[in-house]
């Protein structure tokens, strides 16, 4: 079902929210949070569709805002909001408002979603594209508990990275470091397999990927030791190769969802290591909202306290 409003207030579209679910006999104590989405109308689609697959897994309510630029003097002075109140089918598991924000509101979006977060749930932020320089203090990230960016989007992500290093909170995050997931996860079950002391290491990947960067932080991080950045013709990150006095320990995936794992002494072996979708890396995000220790650390690329011979 879907509700369109034209020049509305936060307080009818929460009384549209209201007629919708009464219309389809839903109710709303089934959703366990609110997931913020700010982006543009070129990328709106894709962002909404992402939501609305991960709410299959986390019922939600999806507030998108999406601020209009102004084409006149008067539409930069003349505040108006537009919504559309999506729910039921129309809007996956839980319910969905695209809010489109003119003029003087769309500075002050905040004021508009906040009467809109469903009461004593977790609050989280998502930039599919451009994010601010420091999301904590974005007065619409000042209401989550969670901040997701993503570096894949940006035009200068090793410039954007240092920004990131210099605004880090807790509750931040990036999609550039959730898609690392299952590298992380194969190298630590690789390494207590091992178990032998790392002398030297090298991520291997496509040119100025900022997932590639993250990982070979991380890596020199928690093994102290120096990782060398090779370029490929990628896509993405193609390899880790870690070295031992035995010998190296390397997942390779040149291409494809598969990657061999190979150890040393060790026949080689197939691993699933496939490109995941932004619905499913959305999904996991929203499985923990504590903060993100190890994505600070690979930021900043601080020493771990932990063995270092171990991921």
């Amino acid at each position: 079902m879907k509700i369109d409003l034209t020049d509305t207030t936060a307080s009818k579209i929460n009384k549209a929210l209201v007629q919708g679910r009464r219309a389809i006999g839903t109710p709303a104590v089934g959703m366990v949070l609110t997931m913020v989405i700010v982006t543009d109308e070129e990328n709106a689609y894709d962002s909404i569709k992402a939501a609305e697959e991960a709410s299959h897994e986390h019922p939600s309510r999806t507030l998108v805002v999406i601020k209009r630029h102004a084409r006149t003097p008067r539409d930069r002075t003349h505040s108006r909001l537009d919504a559309e109140v999506r729910v039921g089918a129309d809007a996956g598991t839980g319910e969905t408002v695209i809010l489109r924000t003119y003029g003087e509101v769309s500075d002050h979006a905040d004021s508009v979603v906040l009467p809109l977060l469903l009461p004593d749930a977790p609050v989280v932020v998502w930039w599919p594209v451009e994010a601010p320089e420091n999301p904590a203090k974005d007065p619409l990230g000042a209401l989550a508990q969670r901040r997701i960016t993503d570096l894949y989007a940006v035009e200068n992500p090793f410039e954007v990275l240092e920004t990131r290093v210099r605004s880090y909170a807790p509750g931040d995050t990036d999609l550039a470091w959730t898609r690392l997931t299952p590298w992380r996860s194969m190298l630590a079950a690789a390494l207590d397999q091992a178990r032998v002391p790392i002398i030297s290491g090298a991520v291997e990947a496509e040119a100025d990927n900022p997932a590639a960067e993250l990982l070979a932080r991380w890596l020199e991080a928690r093994l102290k030791v120096r990782i060398e950045r090779i370029v490929t013709g990628g896509p993405v990150v193609t390899a880790v190769r870690l070295g031992t006095a035995d010998g190296e320990i390397v997942i390779d995936r040149p291409e494809g969802p598969l990657a061999t794992l190979s150890l040393p002494g060790q026949p080689s072996r197939t691993l699933a290591l496939k490109v995941r979708s932004t619905s499913e890396l959305i999904a996991e995000e929203l499985r923990r909202l504590d903060a993100d220790e190890m994505y600070a650390v690979a930021l900043r690329g601080d020493v771990a306290k932990e063995n270092p011979s171990h991921v």
